[in-house]
């Protein structure tokens, strides 16, 4: 927090400073002269002004005024600049990926140009007229950095492995932002996963998230205690600024109550995070999904025998438990016309390929056949007993065996009724494909799952309430869908199906979920 505070200071005595030199006047006149503004100007999206005036700030419709004055843009050339700022790895790939992709779509050449490592530019050129149109400018660096340039008025679009923190969100309401926490502030853009990695010549294959806790703590130094050689381990981690450190210090060190060691070796960007594990046959690091390189993923497991391994459709489905959303935040501010045509083209069919191709995990619902899902039902078996009767894993098997899991899954925050932010993208994502009519005639069953704590039928009772909320969530967003055109159901199996080991807080969070079954 107190390295974020840093930031922030310094992004707003920067923006103070360098905002004060090259601040603009200009004065706004109705067509007819009666009315008049004068400010600074703030910023223009090709249809509004935004201008700082005695009044406050003021958005003024720029077809029903003159501008004058030394900062008035040029409405005959005018070329849309949107700053993004926040973590490397999606500013370095993912975007450039899309970015290029929506120009080819639309009809536009692109050229990029690098001012250090950090900062480059990408601009788009009309390939009839030959003029620019757009500048995309990016500042690749962290979570904490891209939060702090919005803050500052430095960026119109954060971007973050991360969600934004209570704090950070607070001092965005009071800078004139808007609630940063709000559905609508903020987007998952993909999907990633945090993985521990080793050399691929490290004999250890599995660790519990447990032991992974207690490794990145300094609990546990030598891998003689994980089942490897008698040698110390040697930790790696992107910097302590990093939207993806930080996701690691929510979902696994908070939860076992740890905190890091400080022999942890820190790295600015995540290929040198991977390079340093392949050189090192005794070091273990976090690492995202999306670049493993050729260092090896350990599988996650736990003392019941149950495992999970990071793959694209384990982290669709939020079955594997160390899930890294990629966020873009921006404030209640409209973006030019073309920066919100590129966020459109972000959500759309072909932009999930491009996700896909880039590495990273996209949003695609996609349907898996009761047929190939043998080792869920193999966990159902083994925890049949005195509350599980086999008459009800039957009955269950039998309704699910002529459907199709969608990997499009819901799951909630830890110890709230709040679902997390992969599943509220997957609320938007659903109502959306129900609006238009991608399951027109078909049979969609929202099916409630529940953890093994406390007795079955209470279980059953809970995993029934958290179906019915997400079914009323997703029908609720679906505001033009005709829901006359499908059939839409609700179960629940209660801690039939567990995906993970009970006995840790990580486990029990992957059990307590709603599915959806399509037939």
């Amino acid at each position: 927090m107190f390295q974020f505070r840093a930031a922030v200071c310094a992004a707003l005595f920067l923006f103070s400073s360098v905002f004060s030199a090259l601040a603009q006047d200009v004065t706004l006149t109705s067509r007819d002269g009666s009315v008049e503004i004068s400010g600074t100007l703030l910023g223009f999206d090709g249809e509004l002004y935004r201008v700082e005036t005695i009044y406050g700030e003021l958005t003024v419709d720029g077809t029903g005024v003159l501008c004058e004055g030394p900062g008035c843009p040029n409405l005959i050339n005018y070329v849309a600049d949107i700053s993004i700022s926040g973590s490397a790895t999606m500013a370095e790939i993912l975007m450039p990926a899309l970015l290029e992709a929506f120009a080819l779509r639309e009809g536009y050449s692109v050229e990029r140009f690098r001012e250090n490592p950090m900062r480059f530019e990408y601009h788009l050129i009309d390939a009839e007229t030959e003029a620019k149109v757009a500048k995309f400018r990016f500042h690749a660096s962290n979570a904490d950095e891209g939060f702090a340039d919005l803050l500052a008025n430095e960026a119109d679009i954060a971007m973050s492995l991360r969600e934004i923190r209570p704090r950070e969100s607070q001092l965005g309401y009071e800078a004139g932002l808007g609630d940063m926490s709000e559905t609508n502030r903020s987007r998952v853009l993909a999907l990633d996963g945090m993985v521990p990695i080793v050399a691929v010549d490290n004999p250890v294959l599995s660790i519990s998230p447990l032991q992974l806790a207690n490794v990145f703590s300094g609990n546990i130094t030598n891998w003689q205690d994980l089942g490897g050689p008698n040698a110390p381990i040697t930790l790696h981690m992107m910097e302590a600024q990093s939207g993806l450190a930080q996701a690691v210090e929510d979902q696994l060190m908070q939860r076992a109550q740890l905190t890091f060691s400080l022999d942890i070796v820190r790295h600015s960007r995540n290929l040198a995070l991977v390079s340093a594990i392949e050189r090192d046959p005794f070091s273990i690091g976090i690492a995202s999904f999306a670049e493993t390189g050729s260092a090896r993923g350990l599988t996650l497991t736990g003392s019941c025998g149950f495992s999970l391994s990071a793959s694209r459709r384990t982290i669709k489905t939020e079955d594997y438990p160390l899930n890294a959303p990629m966020f873009l935040y921006f404030p209640a501010r409209r973006l030019p016309k073309l920066a919100r045509d590129f966020l459109t083209y972000t959500r759309s069919p072909s932009a999930q390929l491009v996700i896909r191709r880039a590495g990273f995990v996209d949003q695609t619902a996609e349907e898996i056949p009761a047929n190939i899902q043998g080792d869920r039902f193999v966990n159902a078996i083994s925890v049949a007993g005195p509350e599980i009767e086999l008459e009800q894993l039957q009955a269950m098997t039998k309704s699910l065996a002529g459907m199709k899991r969608l990997t499009t899954s819901f799951r909630f925050q830890a110890g709230s009724t709040r679902l997390d932010a992969q599943s509220r993208s997957n609320v938007q994502q659903l109502s959306r494909a129900l609006e238009a009519g991608y399951y027109d005639t078909r049979r969609l069953v929202f099916v409630g799952f529940s953890d093994g704590a406390g007795p079955a039928a209470a279980n059953r009772e809970i995993a029934m309430k958290r179906a019915v909320a997400v079914r009323d969530a997703v029908l609720d967003a679906a505001e033009t869908a005709n829901l006359d055109r499908l059939k839409i159901d609700v179960q629940a199996y209660g801690e039939a199906m567990p995906m993970a080991c009970d006995d840790s807080a990580w486990g029990r969070q992957v059990n307590r979920r709603v599915e959806i079954w399509v037939q």
